[in-house]
């Protein structure tokens, strides 16, 4: 058993898919270059309006204006790209289903669904499961299922809806259907290579017309040797097509699997919740195809193409290209035919959102998607948007009965989104230390959940006392006078930092040194640093903090916790017996580093 799944009007209902509201007014599919734009495609209530194809835009839009009441008709631009992403829909829900699929037209598609019944119940079932989980990504199908695959895509062209035809029945089933049906649906100018062979199959459908052959099965009726003297082999093989009685194997689709949906519009687009409403439809459209794969994603990319008209932003700079492009990019085809000018020399924006787990959730995309753009608004209107996944497998986690609870990763992602939106970009995350020894050197890595590990058994080794440091963050600058090339005395920086709201002082004589340790690096790019480092006793070293005002009762000093002293009262110490001093070579300025436990 072979079932069909074809879509009427492909041109509309593919702009239709992202635009719901439209099947229910009057729309109308043009394309061309200006003066020679033609109508291609149109839904019901258009065709109700005497819409034609062929018919001018002028035309088209006067019949419109009488028959349709007010913003209740439409005249939309042919799109590619809205086409491509709508076969690619049908082909994965269709997918779902089935392993063995044919690609037999854009809006046509072909699935062997035989032995499937312990899987999926009776061929009925999977036809109504097909056409719901079509009209779940957004496109209204017709569905057939026959004894073979020829008969099950001309059923589906002739008849609305769900169409069941049992083996030997075929010729019954297709007999009221008009010649029509056996005219693969061409839309717009016919290619050179289909040329010919579409007008003679136009002249076959006259010729046969002159005999009064006007249904199926009138030709089915007819002599086989008459129609071969008369119509050659292509009339013998529409005969069989009539019958039902063509035989034939699948041309199995082997294209590679892309999930991208792409939504042009008809008006500039400049602000965030209007967006916001397109990317939610397309991401419902994504997460249903990535589920008809069973798949998931870890990897969204966001294209945007805004309004070259529009030389400044919202606060009066000039436009700038995005940076963000990579020169291996692909640029988003556009249609030479298309006649809008608004659509070339357009600048193009790109925005990459990685997961840290597969997902397949179309409300946290959204709000991920949200989060970034408010962070990173575009420059300018929107005029057309491409939302591309990269299909992974999902992955599911079994976490211990004694292990702590983990929050969500699609939560734990929205909450590092805000905090990023807070905080900027690069400043939330994971630190990793570089393969450097230049101090304190560090990157920020997304953040991760640890994996747990299941293998140990919970002992915790033995740690052996050391000694610590305690670092002072930043580092407190000091002064350093040298005697026999070694530190003598510490005293306060000569130059205090500007906009302290405190003044610091560290004073006092060396009694013990050890060093210096001197350390260096980079010195082959355009920060190189050198260092060396002492290790000090200061006798009756203090730390002395005058405030100017305090409104706390305690204070913090780059890790040691003193008592505060007020306005009028006497400094507050603390005794340091051992400290880590060091001097930065390149700049000539001393730093205590922290202080010995």
């Amino acid at each position: 058993m072979f079932m069909a799944a074809y879509i009427p009007d492909f041109p509309a209902e593919a702009l239709a898919r992202l635009e719901p509201d439209l099947r229910s007014q009057a729309l109308a599919v043009i394309e061309g270059v200006p003066p020679m734009v033609t109508v291609i495609a149109m839904n019901d209530r258009a065709r109700a309006a005497d819409i034609e194809p062929g018919m001018t835009d002028m035309q088209a839009q006067e019949r419109l204006r009488h028959a349709c009441e007010p913003k209740r008709w439409h005249l939309r631009r042919r799109s590619p790209d809205q086409e491509a992403a709508a076969h690619a829909a049908l082909l994965d829900c269709a997918g779902a289903f089935s392993p063995r699929i044919e690609d037999t037209a854009p809006d046509t598609v072909i699935a062997d669904i035989a032995g499937l019944e312990p899987l999926f119940g009776m061929p009925s079932t999977i036809a109504r499961n097909l056409a719901r989980r079509s009209s779940d990504a957004g496109l209204e199908v017709h569905v057939a299922v026959a004894a073979n695959p020829d008969t099950a895509v001309h059923a589906a062209r002739g008849y609305s809806g769900i169409t069941i035809i049992p083996p030997g029945n075929e010729g019954q089933r297709l007999g009221p259907l008009p010649l029509e049906v056996l005219l693969a649906p061409r839309y717009g100018k016919v290619a050179k290579e289909e040329r010919a062979t579409w007008l003679r199959e136009l002249e076959m459908i006259d010729t046969l017309d002159r005999w009064g052959v006007r249904t199926l099965r009138g030709l089915a009726a007819v002599p086989e040797i008459a129609v071969v003297e008369r119509l050659g082999q292509a009339g013998l093989q529409w005969r069989r097509f009539a019958s039902g009685t063509a035989r034939r194997e699948l041309v199995l689709n082997e294209a590679a699997l892309e999930f991208e949906e792409v939504c042009e519009l008809e008006y500039p687009v400049d602000l965030l919740e209007p967006l916001a409403f397109l990317l939610s439809r397309m991401l419902d459209q994504l997460c249903a195809r990535l589920q008809s794969r069973a798949l998931a994603t870890h990897e969204l990319s966001l294209r945007l193409q805004l309004d070259p008209d529009v030389t400044v932003d919202r606060e009066g700079l000039p436009v700038e290209t995005s940076n963000e492009i990579r020169k291996d990019a692909v640029v988003p085809h556009i249609s030479p035919l298309s006649g809008d000018l608004r659509t070339r020399n357009s600048k193009l924006v790109t925005r990459n959102l990685k997961l840290p787990v597969p997902m397949l959730d179309s409300r946290t995309f959204l709000k991920l998607l949200q989060l970034d753009l408010k962070a990173n608004p575009p420059t300018a209107p929107v005029l057309k948007l491409w939302l591309r996944a990269e299909p992974v497998r999902p992955k599911f986690d079994q976490r211990g009965l004694f292990l702590p609870l983990t929050p969500e990763p699609q939560k734990l992602e929205i909450t590092l989104a805000r905090l990023a939106g807070v905080t900027g970009q690069g400043n939330v995350g994971s630190p990793e230390l570089h393969d450097t020894h230049r101090p304190d050197s560090f990157r920020m890595l997304r953040f991760a959940p640890p994996v747990p590990d299941y293998g140990t058994n919970g002992d915790t080794p033995a740690v052996k006392p050391t000694s610590a440091l305690r670092r002072f963050r930043p580092p407190q600058p000091v002064s350093v006078q040298m005697i026999n090339d070694r530190p003598g005395t510490i005293g306060p920086p000569r130059t205090p930092a500007n906009g302290e709201q405190m003044s610091r002082a560290v004073y006092g004589e060396v009694t013990w040194c050890a060093g210096p340790w001197r350390t260096s690096g980079e010195w082959w790019n355009h920060e190189p640093w050198e260092r060396e480092e002492w290790d000090v006793a200061v006798d009756g070293g203090r730390w002395t903090v005058n405030r100017k005002a305090v409104s706390t009762g305690t204070l913090w000093v780059h890790g040691i916790h003193v008592e505060a002293a007020t306005t009028s009262g006497p400094p507050s110490t603390v005794h340091c017996p051992l400290l880590r001093l060091y001097r930065d070579v390149l700049a000539g300025t001393w730093f205590i580093e922290g202080e010995y436990d």
